[in-house]
């Protein structure tokens, strides 16, 4: 197999770009992170650089670098991730940027929460180097990626991607056949769609629901702060991708979650959702 994965970029330096690049730093890889928000960049490298020395991995923090220039931060890169929101015209546009400059042989793979690649691979030329390498925060609790072919993806490709998870200390979750929301995504789109409409309903309060879950899970977080937790504007944004892949009134999200979005009650990250926050120092 040729060019083994030694250097990843990663596009977009939010919530889950920031874990996937410090997860993949922890296991000896060199990092290249990119953003085009030089404060999202800075809490990135904060939140890197804390990850990094709590695990005692001093020394790999030299291995990961910033860069709010594109060109810089593809060059020489086996593996490129985006990782930007939920809007499948925007990874169409982010797709074809990495693929005009990035090295012919790196592998383009999207980090997105339900759109199948082979809705993006239209934007690049190299469809048969494009995967799904979905992760599910807080990685280190979670370490696990949903891994897809797109509809040229070659066997070289995949394996490549496999055996890159497997190296960062996660476990790949295959999916044998495309589907919208991939694997455990798609079941957890089950539980958050009952779980809104019976919030939008009145049918029971978030935090009767909440307990219930972790009941009977025995998870430590039920769905309510999960949704917190990822972000509302990106739960609003996936489960628009069901509902316009379905027409399903019952995928649609309820109006008063827009709501919620559009006032900026976006979770953890804005410190209100559907519960009330505290930042973190």
């Amino acid at each position: 197999m040729e060019t083994k994965i030694q250097k990843v970029a990663i596009i977009g330096a939010g919530f889950t770009g920031k874990q996937i690049a410090a997860q993949t730093a922890l296991y000896d890889f060199k990092v290249q992170i990119y953003d085009i928000n030089s404060t999202t960049l800075k809490e990135a490298e904060k939140y890197i650089v804390g990850v990094l020395k709590r695990n005692k991995r001093k020394e790999a923090i030299q291995k990961v670098l910033y860069y709010s220039d594109l060109t810089q931060a593809l060059e020489n890169t086996d593996l490129v991730i985006e990782a930007v929101p939920e809007n499948l015209e925007l990874k169409k546009e982010v797709f074809s940027q990495i693929d005009n400059i990035a090295p012919t042989h790196a592998i383009i793979g999207t980090n997105s929460s339900s759109y199948p690649v082979s809705r993006i691979e239209s934007a690049v030329k190299r469809k048969d180097k494009v995967l799904n390498l979905h992760f599910y925060p807080p990685i280190p609790t979670r370490p696990m990626v949903d891994i897809m072919r797109g509809s040229e993806t070659s066997e070289e490709t995949f394996e490549k991607g496999k055996i890159w998870i497997t190296e960062i200390g996660c476990e790949p979750i295959i999916v044998k056949k495309e589907c919208l929301g991939f694997v455990f995504n798609r079941i957890w789109h089950t539980a958050r769609r009952e779980a809104l409409n019976m919030w939008d309903k009145g049918n029971a309060d978030i935090e009767t629901i909440d307990k219930a879950w972790k009941i009977f899970t025995g998870m430590k977080m039920g769905p309510f702060v999960l949704m917190d937790g990822i972000g509302l504007d990106t739960v609003y944004a996936v489960q628009m991708s069901y509902y316009n892949e379905s027409g399903d009134p019952r995928d649609k999200p309820p109006d008063r979650l827009k709501e919620m979005v559009e006032k900026g009650d976006l979770g953890i990250k804005t410190g209100k959702g559907f519960y009330t926050w505290k930042k973190r120092k």
